[in-house]
């Protein structure tokens, strides 16, 4: 049983004890394979493990990256996942507030293709727009038609 399995979550990401250079990214086993193939897209390296009982499957951040591109990585995978149905739990430790950020806005930008990212959005509405001003009409001067009332 790994973490995924204990937590009940679709994705644990963290970094494993005596594996400090680099993130762990586990799976429930038998996890579906389009989340494996989701992590495989995401630049993530699977690793498996074949035993007499299960077949274990996880990710690993690849080699050489610094501790806050793992980070930057492995975070900007967590919205994709989530959107997509997965349930991910990051070790808050491991958590890039501002890949996050940058995963959230690219997200609102792509559901509104029409949108200027450089322009500020509209302020939020208070309600209705007001009525347009009434102004009294002018006083005529002209005098009436032959068919017009006094």
């Amino acid at each position: 049983m790994n973490l995924a399995d204990e937590n009940l979550t679709d994705v644990e990401i963290y970094r494993k004890s005596g594996h400090t250079d680099r993130l762990h990214i586990v799976t429930r086993t038998g996890a579906p394979e389009e989340l494996l193939d989701r992590l495989d897209a995401a630049g993530l390296e699977r690793r498996q493990e074949v035993t007499a009982g299960p077949v274990y499957t996880w990710h690993e951040t690849p080699d050489g990256l610094s501790k806050k591109a793992q980070r930057q990585l492995a975070t900007r995978v967590i919205l994709p996942l989530l959107i997509a149905g997965f349930n991910v739990n990051i070790d808050p430790d491991e958590l890039d507030v501002t890949a996050w950020a940058q995963s959230m806005l690219a997200h609102r930008t792509s559901q509104k293709p029409n949108a200027d990212p450089s322009k500020p959005p509209p302020p939020p509405s208070a309600g209705p727009p007001p009525p347009p001003a009434l102004t009294p009409n002018p006083a005529r001067t002209d005098p009436p038609s032959s068919g017009a009332l006094p």
